[in-house]
Parts: C-alpha cells; structure tokens; sequence
C-alpha cells in the first residue's frame, strides 16, 4: 500500500481491534477508528425492524452491551490519539443479514449470520462508508491474512489455527481483498494481549465476545421466539418410538445434544440423545443415542452457489480440504462444479452433522479457495418424504 494511503479501523471495542489500531498506529499510516452499530432493540430486547430504525427512532441500550463497547471503542482511539467515528448499520443489518436467518429457520434450516454479517456489513457498507469519509483502504481485527499471490489477492489462514476467522470470511473477493488490511492475522491471540497490556489498552484484558451479537446473554429459544411462534410437538427416535415433547423444532440443529430432557426411556440405555433430523411440516423432532449415530453421518452433501475468492473455482473437478463447521479439522474432499455454479463435494471419510444452512469452505493449505451454503446431504432419510424435503436430507 502506499504511504500516504489512508485507512479507516472498524473498532469493536475488543482487543483484536484495539491492537489492529496500535499496529497501524505504529506503522507510521493514517488510521481512523470507525465503530459499527448494528443492532438496535427497544429497550426490552427485542428488534426495532428496519421501518423503526428507517424512522430515526433513538437508539437504546442494548443487550449485546453496544453502549459499552462503543464507550471501549472511544477510549483505545483516544489513547493512541486517532480520529473517532460511529455509524448505525442496523437497517442494512435488518436487511442484508437478520431478515435471512430468520427465513432460513423458519424452513428449518441453521444459518450461519457471521458470514452474511462479514459479506454485507463489515466489507460492503462499512467499505462504502470508509471510502464517504476518505480512507483508502478499510482494517479490521479479524485472524486472518490477506497475499498477492499469481496475479490475485489471497484470502489466508490467520496464524493461530484456534482463533483463525478464514471460514467466516470466505464470500470475500477480490475487490474487497484489495483494500483491506488485516493487522493482527500474523499474530498469536497470546501475543495481541500481550502488546495491548504492554500498551496499556483499556481493553487489554476484555473478554472475548462469543456467540452472535443481537442475541447477546439472552436465551436463544426465547430470543426466536419472538419472530418464530413456538410450536411444542412430538420427539421421536429414529425407529418411531416417542421418547419426549419439544419447544419447536426451529430451536434445534442437527448433532445437537443440549436441551432435549429426554429422561429414562423404556427398553432403552442411558446413552445420550442427540438431533439428527427435524420435519417442520409434521412438527416432530427426531433422535438417535450415541454421538456418531448413523444417522449423523454423511459422505456428501450438494451446496447452493458457491462463491471463489480468486473469482473462479481452481478447476471444474479438484482435490481440497473443506470445513463444514468453524473449527472443525479439514477433511480430505472432491470438489465437482456444476453449470449452475452448485457443487457436489464427497469426503473421503464420513462426516458428522453436515448441517443445511451452514457454510462449506474449502482450502488448499493456507489459501481460502471459498465455499458455498450447504444445501443437501446424503445423511439417511428420516420419516417420509416431507421430513426428506424439509431437512435437506437428500433421496
């Protein structure tokens, strides 16, 4: 980049963000923190919806504590003496991000809003804005890193495999790439605690956020709930045995074990029930015992449009690593592009809770080649054919 480029810091109020700032800071180049509202509640917890936030309503107090870390934000750039900036993103947030995951539970699927929330928020409108307010190129403190390598920009791992943040960052392209810094994508999370407390920091020793922000410490059945109607109904094990009654099957996923209350069954063990299908139309909730139940397990799946970070896939049929979760160790694949611009990805071992609605992304060593919504599996079908329609469990 060149020296006198200037650059705009989205600043969460974290740490990773705060030292992204002292980095840059450090570096001699012209930073200005810029701080993202994007949520906004009535004081009770639930949304105002685009039309309320459309009317200029005033903001409150929510409880993903955006006052406080706003007031965090403020603080690190007055320490390290850079310009301060807030804007208030949640109508575009409503729109581009909240609106989905509501529709993607309401047909029982698990979205993912992190990577809508990175895709439509943080490197489109926040790229714009920065831009409104003269910065060049925009930074954030995300792990991950950013290298030009054979004629494009490469989306790489951050450094520190626990806490890189590729796999949420996977729809990114080249333009974005382009003006985008990542400071702390180098840097193990032990080693940016260390520089925050050495700068003394007001953030230095916060804890992490964890989980998504407009839900915050509420509980998340409660939360849906007030844009999903819950429906109590039947939990069934896989050989058609009642076994329990749930809240609603939009509060479930797929491998999940907490939650169920599903006490002692006649002429059954006491190994753990996990989900392992949800039938929206007939409202019942299915559960096998064991872990890695069968009926968890998958060796493909088939996903919506897939997005290529280079702005291509590799190749129309290629070898590759993929993670169907955030986390998850990289599994051994084969990538076939269809004329739709879907693929097929089949493992070359079994995977657990491949879940519709979810991201795949796929990588060659240290590169994000990108990734797609997972919308099918070959997991076994569940129930009849509407379970089969409406869990993306394919035929």
């Amino acid at each position: 980049m060149s020296a006198d480029d200037k650059v705009m810091l989205g600043v969460s109020g974290g740490v990773d963000s705060s030292v992204a700032a002292l980095l840059l800071k450090q570096a001699g180049i012209e930073v200005a923190g810029l701080f993202m509202q994007n949520w906004e509640d009535d004081g009770s917890g639930a949304a105002q919806g685009s039309e309320n936030v459309a009317g200029g309503r005033k903001p409150r107090a929510t409880e993903c504590r955006a006052e406080d870390d706003r007031q965090d934000a403020v603080a690190v750039c007055g320490r390290l003496g850079i310009p301060f900036h807030a804007r208030n993103f949640a109508r575009e947030y409503w729109d581009g991000v909240f609106q989905h995951f509501i529709d993607e539970y309401r047909v029982g699927r698990t979205p993912n809003p992190d990577v809508l929330c990175n895709r439509e928020i943080k490197f489109k409108t926040f790229l714009t804005e920065a831009h409104v307010l003269g910065a060049e190129r925009i930074a954030t403190g995300h792990y991950a890193q950013v290298e030009r390598r054979n004629g494009h920009w490469a989306l790489l791992r951050g450094l520190d495999a626990d806490k890189d943040q590729s796999y949420f960052l996977h729809q990114l392209g080249q333009e974005q790439l382009a003006a985008t810094l990542f400071p702390i994508g180098h840097l193990p999370k032990s080693e940016v605690r260390r520089l925050a407390r050495e700068a003394a920091l007001p953030t230095h020793a916060k804890k992490d956020s964890t989980g998504i922000c407009f839900i915050g410490e509420r509980d998340f059945r409660e939360f849906l709930g007030r844009y999903i109607p819950a429906q109590p109904g039947e939990i069934r094990s896989v050989d058609g045995q009642h076994v329990g009654e749930h809240a609603g099957v939009f509060f479930y996923t797929l491998g999940q074990r907490e939650g169920l209350q599903i006490g002692g069954v006649r002429g059954r063990d006491g190994a753990p029930w996990y989900v392992v299908g949800k039938d929206i139309v007939t409202n019942v909730l299915y559960v096998d015992q064991g872990h890695d139940s069968a009926w968890l397990l998958s060796q493909s799946l088939r996903s919506e449009a897939a997005h290529w970070v280079a702005g291509a896939p590799p190749a129309a049929t290629f070898d590759c690593t993929a993670k169907t979760r955030y986390r998850q160790t990289d599994a051994v694949c084969r990538v076939s592009v269809l004329d739709n611009g879907s693929v097929d990805v089949v493992f070359e071992a079994p995977q657990r809770a491949v879940t519709p609605g979810q991201s795949v992304v796929f990588y060659r060593d240290d590169a994000c080649l990108g990734g797609a919504v997972i919308a099918s599996t070959d997991a076994p079908a569940i129930g009849d054919e509407r379970t089969i329609a409406t869990t993306g469990r394919a035929a």
